[in-house]
């Protein structure tokens, strides 16, 4: 049975711009590689330049809380240094120049069955693929699997894609359901669950079809009413579990681990096809797009390339997020290129611009109203102006999910994403220059 979670709003969904368009692989000229695609340490590059690479060769790790990086094309390394990021900053990076072959490296092996395999060694197996959170998040998954051993009863398996604009996961879901059915399969047979669930919101009918018709018991699947932020981890928890996590906390207090449908996809090309991750499904989309589309693009992709795969700029654009408009970043430059955790590149026109006029806060309430994280987002936007970081920890900052559902319904317009991703970074910048002392 679906349960509901508190706040959340029900933006446009504009999925129609896209919904309709098969996932096609794009074959890029060159791709760049950032070495930081994950929450943790950034790899280290393992190769230099005028190195010839192979695609699934491993090109950059690190220690710790650290995912492996890989070629996603064969070819000539012509540069490593930094190079933009999708994040706005400049990262180092590894940029390989393509000789059209997609030669594979003598390191992808095939594999028939999880047979004399213990938990201990797949999750190796992804650790070596540099899987992370693929709905966005980019925690690595060989960490999550590990903290979750004896821990977790519930996994659920994240297709509600609720964001707008963004339909790379329905896609999937709907042309490769046994990709993702033997990565639940995977990840069932390492930590063992009681249940496992399949969460998919019910305005995706041919996905929750094609998932239903090739299902053998890896999981339930549960169509889950349309509202946003359904497909965020907590408010997906409650949904299906009616579990509420704690704040501060993570799934595993509740006995849950969730995971998003595209990463099961790379698990079972991992642990059944020894790719590591190379490429991803990614939506590419907007007004201002001339032939929105859904791509299957090697990590590394260069933005420019996914516009011009999408048939260039029918108009001028205003805005263009990597992600969707609710919790996407907006780009300073094209020459920014994808990484594992980017699902979709949204563009929009000048019809898209709202009003520049930014008036004060009027107490209305409505952003209390919908915050799914029960936060009072006016009074940590008046904190973080003032700078009080106490009163930021005190009201949780910390918590909050970057949903974006206070920002779309306020009728300021109040940039309060923005404000909470700088009031995030004020804490964090205290708490390391602390640390020093």
């Amino acid at each position: 049975m679906a349960h509901s979670f508190f706040g959340g709003v029900h933006p446009k969904g504009y999925k129609e711009l896209s919904c309709m368009e098969p996932i096609r692989p794009i074959s890029p000229k060159t791709v760049t590689i950032s070495m930081s695609q994950h929450i943790g340490a950034p790899c280290k590059p393992l190769v230099s330049m005028g190195d010839r690479v192979t695609v699934g060769q491993k090109i950059g790790d690190g220690q710790g809380l650290c995912a492996p990086v890989h070629a996603s094309v064969s070819g000539e390394v012509v540069f490593v240094g930094p190079r933009p990021s999708p994040t706005g900053t400049f990262v180092e990076s590894v940029v390989i120049e393509s000789d059209g072959k997609f030669t594979l490296s003598p390191t992808v092996q095939k594999r028939d069955s999880l047979d004399g395999l213990t938990a201990e060694e797949l999750i190796a197996i992804i650790r070596e693929a540099g899987i992370t959170g693929m709905g966005g998040a980019g925690f690595p998954t060989s960490v999550k699997l590990s903290s979750g051993l004896g821990k977790v009863d519930t996994v659920l398996i994240n297709g509600a894609e609720c964001e707008p604009y963004i339909t790379s996961d329905d896609r999937l879901m709907q042309e490769s359901p046994e990709r993702i059915l033997r990565g639940i399969a995977v990840i069932n047979a390492i930590l063992n669950p009681k249940k496992t669930v399949i969460g998919v919101e019910n305005n995706k009918p041919q996905a929750i079809a094609s998932l239903r018709k090739h299902l053998k018991g890896e999981a339930e699947l549960l169509p889950l009413k349309v509202r946003y932020p359904q497909g965020a981890e907590k408010q997906l928890i409650q949904s299906v579990t009616g579990r509420c996590v704690p704040p501060g906390g993570l799934p595993a207090a509740v006995g849950c681990a969730v995971f998003n449908v595209a990463t099961c996809a790379a698990i079972s090309d991992a642990v059944f096809e020894g790719l590591p991750v190379v490429r991803r499904a990614i939506t590419v989309t907007g007004k201002a797009i001339a032939k929105p589309c859904n791509l299957l693009a090697p990590i590394g992709t260069a933005f420019e390339d996914l516009v011009e795969a999408a048939g260039g700029f029918a108009s001028d654009p205003y805005k263009i997020f990597v992600g969707g408009p609710m919790m996407g970043i907006a780009q300073h430059t094209l020459e920014a290129s994808t990484i594992k955790g980017n699902n979709a590149l949204t563009c929009y026109s000048q019809e898209d611009r709202p009003p520049q006029n930014e008036p004060h806060c009027i107490r209305c309430g409505k952003c209390v109203e919908v915050c799914p994280m029960h936060l009072m987002p006016l009074f940590l936007h008046k904190a973080r102006k003032k700078g009080d970081l106490e009163d930021l920890e005190k009201r949780n900052l910390m918590d909050c999910i970057e949903c974006g559902s206070c920002a779309y319904g306020c009728p300021a317009r109040i940039p309060l994403v923005q404000s909470f991703r700088t009031g995030k970074k004020m804490l964090r910048d205290a708490k390391a220059k602390e640390a020093k002392k």
